[in-house]
């Protein structure tokens, strides 16, 4: 939806200057990472490896027979945010980053739902294997 109807790099304030809506094409992976790698290491780092990783997770989580609930979660929103980045890089090359956060010092970089699915999910599996000694991943 970004993609279509905002101005490339527009600066539109939905919650004053503390929530921004833009439209920023990243044809690297997180932060810009990759940007200037060449086509081809592009594909392979950016595609190929993830997918090979997502569907190692898939497999893992679906193998488990009783895996915490929560761990459960956490890798659902990992993948979850990886299949919705790894879409957008697949059909057009590069991934849309849409949103700004500044809460007083603290400011995000651009980035997109699917990067707060993927931060959520690695957040709650770092939680829980604190919380948890022993987590049966």
């Amino acid at each position: 939806m970004v993609r279509n109807s905002v101005e490339p790099n527009a600066y539109i304030q939905l919650i004053k200057d503390n929530f921004i809506l833009t439209n920023v094409e990243n044809t690297g992976a997180m932060l810009g990472f990759g940007q200037s790698f060449s086509p081809v290491l592009k594909i392979i780092l950016l595609q190929v490896l993830p997918v090979l990783v997502l569907i190692g997770l898939l497999i893992n989580v679906l193998r488990k027979a009783h895996l915490n609930k929560w761990l459960m979660i956490a890798f659902a929103f990992v993948i979850g945010g990886g299949i919705g980045n790894l879409i957008d890089r697949i059909a057009h090359g590069k991934v849309t980053d849409f949103f700004i956060l500044k809460i007083g010092f603290f400011k995000t970089g651009v980035f997109n739902m699917a990067d707060v699915s993927v931060s959520l999910g690695i957040i709650l599996i770092f939680i829980l294997s604190i919380r948890y000694k022993k987590l049966d991943f």
